[in-house]
């Protein structure tokens, strides 16, 4: 059911209590008038929209966004209970883990077209289009964190922290480097807490890093591919990789 009300026009009665926005096309959903003016309806429940849509980008060094309470505060106990229970260290993808609950609810609005869409939106490109690779990580090592870009291959990496606190004054947070040899200077750190969202555009001074830490260190990571054959083989060799440390521990 719907209304409509033109500028200049006459109002017609509304099938349900509204109010009217005046001089303005006003497109009516159950109960509720909704302005065109105002951001598209999201689908989303667990991510919270307008905290993804409030981080700002930042394009020096390199193109990239920080933001916090991403997550829905109403969701987070449940994230928490269903985070999977990952014994081996390192990044696994989703088709080695076992997913439940909010926590696999999460992943498919992580890896939505409408949650591209609206990535994509605030850097100015269409990643609705590319293949994504999302891979869980619940242990660290102290060998993870060594400066890198990514590789050509990525369009954009997203990383979302689910960590209730962080003590540690400077290892495991991410920061975002000026070349590839220094931890310090650093243009950004990224608290790994519950709910932080780090994004950012690959390019050849896309670096980043954190010094060396060993525990408990939760996150998720989206990558948006290139195209889709990239896709299978960084799933081949994730794959690879994990058998290797069920071989030899390390």
């Amino acid at each position: 059911m719907g209304c409509t009300m033109t500028a200049g026009g006459q109002r017609p009665e509304p099938a349900h209590p509204t109010d009217w926005t005046s001089g303005t096309r006003v497109r009516c959903v159950g109960r509720f008038a909704l302005d065109p003016r105002d951001p598209p309806m999201s689908a989303l429940s667990i991510l919270d929209i307008s905290a993804v849509r409030a981080a700002p980008v930042t394009r020096e060094p390199y193109a990239y966004t920080l933001g916090s309470n991403v997550l829905n505060p109403d969701a987070i106990d449940a994230i928490r209970r269903d985070f999977p229970d990952i014994a081996k260290p390192g990044y696994l993808t989703v088709d080695e883990v076992a997913l439940k609950g909010r926590f696999k609810a999460l992943i498919d609005e992580l890896e939505s077209d409408e949650f591209s869409r609206i990535l994509g939106e605030k850097f100015g490109i269409d990643l609705v289009s590319c293949p994504r690779l999302t891979t869980i990580m619940r242990k660290s090592q102290p060998k993870y964190g060594s400066i890198h870009t990514d590789g050509p291959s990525k369009v954009l990496t997203l990383l979302v922290y689910m960590n209730d606190a962080w003590d540690a004054p400077a290892a495991g947070r991410l920061r975002v480097l000026y070349d590839g040899k220094n931890y310090e200077p650093f243009a950004v750190e990224v608290p790994p807490t519950m709910g932080t969202m780090f994004a950012f555009l690959r390019a050849d001074n896309s670096w980043h890093g954190h010094e060396p830490f060993e525990g408990e260190r939760r996150v998720v990571q989206v990558a948006w591919l290139k195209d889709a054959s990239e896709l299978e083989r960084k799933r081949k060799r994730n794959r690879t990789a994990q058998f290797l440390k069920g071989i030899f521990g390390r």
